[in-house]
């Protein structure tokens, strides 16, 4: 259904936009920094599957609708923006609380579990301009329209991105976790460590929501 070219040259393609940090990456980090290894990993996941939401929108036909208004892309931008800086002032508010978790020697986890940690991201990664571009843009261009079945092949070719996505942010957040390991050993460390995750999210927060399309 799709070929080994197209398949290919789409993983080449999908690396290159990946490697570049992005929202999603800058997330994990801050996640991670704020928070430990299990959150960051939780979100990693979560992005991922908001990510491929996007995938579905566009196989389904919505991705170009969100490429092609400034409405709803302006919308779905800045509802992406707000919710990062909502998380980042939150874990600026509670970046003391670290050390009592730190004394207790397990990830300091916010009053969310798993789950809401997974949807998170999930969020994050959905209302990703860079994803919404890359998907609704880039993604049909692969598609080979005379072999029919093309949301099928947009839905496979779509989880290519996903799972060199999931391995990169995984990595990214697992190496800012341990990084965050080292700041333990001190309390005034472990706190302006967890005050640097909720800067991260606040400025890529900011980031998002003044930065793409102008049109």
């Amino acid at each position: 259904m799709v070929s080994a070219d197209r398949f290919l040259a789409f993983a080449a393609m999908s690396l290159l936009v990946i490697v570049i940090p992005g929202p999603s990456v800058l997330f994990v980090i801050g996640r991670a920094l704020a928070h430990g290894r299990r959150t960051a990993v939780a979100t990693a996941i979560g992005n991922v599957v908001g990510s491929y939401l996007l995938v579905v929108a566009v196989a389904l036909g919505i991705g170009p609708l969100v490429e092609r208004s400034v409405t709803v892309y302006l919308a779905v931008k800045l509802a992406g923006a707000a919710y990062l800086v909502y998380l980042g002032v939150q874990a600026f508010r509670h970046r003391k609380d670290l050390k009592a978790s730190a004394i207790r020697a397990t990830p300091a986890a916010p009053a969310r579990g798993d789950l809401r940690t997974v949807l998170d991201g999930a969020l994050v990664g959905v209302t990703n301009p860079k994803g919404v571009v890359f998907f609704a843009a880039v993604l049909p261009q692969f598609v080979d329209h005379p072999a029919g079945h093309v949301p099928l092949q947009m839905l496979l070719l779509g989880l290519v991105p996903i799972s060199i996505g999931l391995v990169t942010d995984t990595l990214w957040g697992l190496t800012a976790s341990a990084a965050r390991t080292w700041f333990a050993r001190s309390d005034r460390r472990l706190s302006l460590i967890g005050g640097a995750g909720g800067f991260t999210m606040v400025g890529l927060g900011l980031t998002v929501a003044v930065t793409g399309r102008a049109d």
